[in-house]
């Protein structure tokens, strides 16, 4: 029999098959695009999504929360697709959506998801949900004060809802879904729980999906805007859906004048200062800490770090760096030493290779390894999530901590954790202990969840020693250990000793 993790695996790579097949005959027939087409009634094309979910249970993480029904909206597009947020899709076990005006529901599947900009393309097998049904094509960034009307199916009813708003500004913000920052557009329409996955339209053609709202506030929303979803077509040309590249630079602002002058910029330039280079990442061995980063591409960078993306609109200056698909080119003006440089670079590698602590995670489930009733697990937005919506505030600082300077010291580093202790004569004494940060393994570094499962499991010594950075100490009794491995995993009815993904690991 499969485990758990197999058959996710396994499901992933059917669904990744046909979604390689299906994209490059669309490609191939040159229909997968974003054009104009005309809809005489967009709410013909508007479908509620039924969910239900079964995330991961991060505290026990060999288990399950259990089946949660939700609800989303959608809308259909060219190819018979339906375009969504990822989050109304993810962690999905069963699928259905419902057209307008219709009262059948049809089993839908995930064709391809980005869980880092929360856009999902469904589809429905059955050929007669589309029949008859108009297909919205894709309209331009639009403008702020430029009136939008946004569709879905929000919570306090089961019918269409149209809301009307305007564009009230389009910049860089956090996108919930994956804690990461991209251009996003805000509107002042009613946004309520359910409306998710819904279009942003303008003249009947899509400027926007509907993706989150801000609960302490009245009427401000955000939308998914053309030029991510445009991305995430591009990048879905070849059937493979590879995401968002990083230059790998943490930079300052250079807004103060003695700053700038101590970086020998003269008058009339502008720029940010990079402060750390990730390593391993594409400006690793070709930019320097104390570089000034003056030109993106042809789009120079302001003292506030941000680039203009159209006249007197200003954003973020990765906006450059979002337009350009993973193995692509990015060149860069810098000021070195007084020197004005042209460099070039290749983005070879996601932007997500460059944190310590992973932001959240979907269709996966979590790494973690049992020694002697301790419980080890890495550091996750996953794993402080279980402290609520308030996580920063209410976690322990140790743990919040690392999110300050999310670097890591080196490529698949990992900030390992005794998240918790189940009560064995084996660790009398400890079973108070959670949330510790392990560093070394019998005076040995450990770097992550492999390297820690690889020091306990060939440690020649009596004891297991562990430790965190101020040399407190954990020390558990090999013999003792194993002898009652067994026991305490049966006691507590737990499948494994260790996730699926370290198994390769065990001796």
């Amino acid at each position: 029999m499969l485990s758990k993790r197999e058959l996710i695996s396994k499901d992933r790579k059917l669904v990744a098959m046909i979604m390689v097949i299906f994209f490059l005959i669309l490609i191939s027939q040159g229909t997968l695009s974003l054009a104009a087409t005309d809809v005489s009634d967009v709410r013909e094309a508007i479908v509620k999504v039924y969910t239900v979910s079964n995330s991961p249970d991060y505290y026990n993480p060999w288990s399950m929360q259990g089946p949660r029904a939700s609800s989303g909206s959608g809308c259909i597009i060219e190819n018979n697709l339906i375009l969504t947020n990822a989050h109304v899709v993810s962690d999905q076990t069963f699928l259905q959506v419902r057209k307008y005006g219709d009262t059948q529901r049809y089993r839908a599947k995930v064709v391809a998801i980005s869980h880092l900009t929360d856009l999902a393309l469904l589809t429905v097998e059955e050929p007669e949900f589309f029949a008859g049904r108009p297909a919205l094509s894709f309209g331009e960034l639009p403008e702020a004060q430029q009136e939008v009307l946004v569709y879905g199916f929000p919570l306090g009813g089961d019918t269409l809802s149209i809301t009307k708003g305007v564009i009230s500004r389009i910049e860089h913000q956090p996108y919930v879904h994956s804690s990461s920052i991209f251009l996003a557009g805000q509107i002042d329409a009613a946004i309520n729980p359910g409306n998710s996955g819904g279009p942003v339209l303008v003249n009947d053609k899509i400027v926007g999906v509907v993706m989150q709202g801000i609960p302490s506030a009245q009427n401000i929303g955000y939308m998914v805007p053309i030029p991510v979803i445009s991305h995430f077509f591009t990048d879905l040309e070849d059937g493979t859906l590879d995401g968002y590249p990083s230059l790998g630079i943490s930079v300052q602002d250079m807004e103060n004048e003695g700053l700038r002058k101590y970086y020998q910029m003269e008058s009339g330039m502008s720029g940010v200062l990079i402060n750390q280079i990730v390593p391993g990442s594409p400006a690793d061995g070709s930019l320097e800490v104390g570089d000034v980063v003056l030109f993106i591409e042809d789009y120079p960078i302001g003292n506030d770090g941000t680039v203009e993306f159209r006249p007197n609109e200003r954003t973020h200056l990765n906006y450059v760096i979002q337009q350009k698909q993973i193995g692509e080119d990015l060149g860069l003006t810098i000021l070195r030493e007084g020197v004005k440089r042209e460099i070039r670079v290749n983005l070879f590698r996601s932007l997500t290779k460059d944190r310590l602590v992973p932001m959240e995670q979907y269709e996966t489930l979590p790494t973690y390894y049992i020694y002697g009733g301790l419980v080890f697990c890495p550091l996750t937005k996953d794993l402080l999530n279980i402290w609520g919506s308030q996580w920063f505030q209410v976690a322990p600082r140790e743990l919040v901590y690392f999110l300050l300077n999310n670097i890591p010291e080196r490529e698949d580093q990992q900030v390992v954790v005794l998240l918790k202790v189940l009560a064995a004569d084996v660790n009398q004494g400890y079973q108070g202990m959670s949330n510790w940060v392990v560093d070394r393994v019998n005076g040995e570094k450990i770097w992550n969840m492999r390297d820690l499962v690889e020091k306990i499991e060939n440690c020649q010594q009596s004891f297991v020693i562990l430790e965190d950075q101020y040399n407190r100490k954990v020390v558990i009794d090999k013999a003792e250990a194993l002898a009652s491995h067994q026991e305490i995993l049966e006691i507590y009815r737990i499948p494994a000793d260790r996730s699926e993904d370290l198994i390769k690991e065990k001796i």
